[in-house]
C-alpha cells in the first residue's frame, strides 16, 4: 500500500490510519510518497514509515511565469511515481490531499485508491483526486455536497494519533508543569506557527496572564520571540507562560491540560478538539483559500467554538476571552457541544476500507 500526498492537515490523519492498518494487518507494507523538502518527511520518518519524495507543484493560482516550470515538475512527478509503482507494486493507494498526490494518482489510476478528506470543504487538489478515487471517506457528513452524487462517499470521522488519546488532564498538567490555579489556554498556530496569533498573544501577554495560564506553541519561526516575551515577564507571570516551538509526542498533553484553545481552524480542530471536549476560539487563516473559515463555521454553528477574524485579533482577543471567562455556563455548553462531535474509531474505519480495497484488487487479479 502506498500513501501519497499527506501534506498540510493530512499528515497526522494519514499516519494515524497507517498505524491502525499495521494493527489490523501486521503484514501490510507501506510506503509514503511525499514532496521534496519541508516538514512532511521529518514527521513521517519519525514514525518509522518508509518515505520517498517526488517532484510536484500546484497549478491553481500560479502566475504565467511559473506555470511552465510547475507543469514540468508535475510531469517529472508522474515519471518518478511510475518508477515507484513498478518497484513497490502496491495493492491500494491512499490519498489525504495536497498537490503532491496528483502525479501519483495520474500514474496509478488503475490501482484502487482511497481518498480521505480532512476538512469540511475539499480544496482543488482533493477535488482532482476524487476523480481517481474508488472510495472517498469524509470527516463529516457536511462534506458530501462537494462531491459528485455518484461517488462512493462514507463518513469515517477524523482519525486521531494514538499518542493523543492516552493523556488525562491531571497527568498532562503535571507533565507540563501547569500550576492549575487559573483556567488554561492553549494557543496553537499549526506546525509553522501563526504570526498574527503569536503577535496578538505577545502584545496582550501580561493582561492574558492575569486571567489565564497559557500554553503557547509558537512554531519554530516564533520561538525566539516567545522566549523574549517570557524573559520580560515578572517571575510570577513567567511561571504562568509555557512556550514551546512545537510539540510532537506531548501535543496530547497540551490538549488534555487546556480548558480553552485559541488557534487557526485547520482540519485537526475538527477531530482533536472534539476528542478532548476542548472549546475553541478559532481564527481562520485569511490569506488562502476559504477552507479554514468553513471548518470554523462548522464548529461555531454547532455551539462548540467562537470565531474571531484575523484582522480583529489585536483589539478583540482580550475582550473575547474576558466575556467567555465571565460566562462559565457558556464555556461548559461549548465543551459539551464539542465533545458531541467526536467520532470514535475513525483510524480503524479508514484502515478497514484500505484493506477492503486492497483485497478487491487481489480478488480481481
Amino acid at each position: 500500500m502506498i500513501c501519497a500526498g499527506g501534506t498540510g492537515g493530512g499528515v497526522y490523519p494519514a499516519l494515524s490510519a497507517l498505524n491502525a492498518l499495521q494493527t489490523l494487518h501486521p503484514q501490510a507494507q507501506t510506503l509514503w510518497v511525499g514532496g521534496e523538502g519541508g516538514m512532511e518527511a521529518r514527521l513521517v520518518e519519525r514514525t518509522g514509515v518508509a518515505f520517498q519524495s517526488i517532484p510536484a507543484a500546484g497549478l491553481h493560482g500560479v502566475g504565467l511565469a511559473r506555470l511552465p516550470g510547475n507543469l514540468l515538475a508535475i510531469l517529472r512527478g508522474i515519471w518518478a511515481s511510475r518508477k515507484i509503482l513498478a518497484a513497490f507494486r502496491p495493492d491500494a493507494l491512499f490519498f489525504t490531499g495536497g498537490f503532491v498526490a496528483v502525479p501519483m494518482a495520474l500514474a496509478g489510476y488503475k490501482i484502487p485508491s482511497l481518498l480521505y478528506v480532512p476538512d469540511i470543504e475539499p480544496g482543488l487538489a482533493l477535488k482532482t483526486l476524487s476523480r481517481f478515487a474508488r472510495r472517498i471517506l469524509l470527516t463529516a457528513e457536511e462534506s458530501r455536497p462537494y462531491f459528485a452524487p455518484t461517488a462512493d462517499l462514507r463518513v469515517s470521522g477524523y482519525p486521531l494519533r494514538p499518542n493523543l488519546q492516552t493523556w488525562q488532564k491531571a497527568q498532562a498538567r503535571q507533565h507540563l508543569g501547569i500550576l492549575g490555579q487559573k483556567p488554561v489556554l492553549l494557543v496553537f498556530g499549526g506546525s509553522k506557527g501563526a504570526l498574527s496569533i503569536n503577535r496578538a498573544v505577545w502584545s496582550n501577554l501580561p493582561a492574558l496572564l492575569n486571567l489565564l495560564e497559557v500554553i503557547h506553541i509558537s512554531g519554530e519561526s516564533g520561538w525566539q520571540e516567545a522566549q523574549q516575551a517570557q524573559s520580560g515577564l515578572s517571575p510570577a507571570q513567567a511561571a504562568l507562560y509555557h512556550p514551546y516551538p512545537y510539540l510532537h509526542e506531548d501535543m496530547g498533553a497540551a490538549l488534555a491540560a487546556a480548558d480553552l484553545a485559541l488557534s487557526r481552524a485547520g482540519a485537526s480542530a475538527l477531530g482533536e478538539y472534539p476528542f478532548f471536549g476542548l472549546p475553541a476560539i478559532l481564527v481562520p487563516y485569511p490569506y488562502a483559500w476559504r477552507y479554514q473559515k468553513v471548518n470554523a463555521d462548522y464548529l461555531a454553528n454547532r455551539g462548540a467554538a467562537l470565531t474571531l477574524e484575523d484582522a480583529k485579533l489585536g483589539s478583540g482577543l482580550l475582550l473575547t476571552l474576558e466575556k467567555l471567562l465571565e460566562a462559565p455556563e457558556k464555556l461548559e455548553s461549548m465543551r459539551v457541544a464539542m465533545r458531541a462531535l467526536h467520532t470514535p474509531s475513525s483510524a480503524e474505519e479508514i484502515a478497514r476500507n484500505l484493506i477492503e480495497l486492497a483485497g478487491d484488487r487481489h480478488d480481481k487479479s
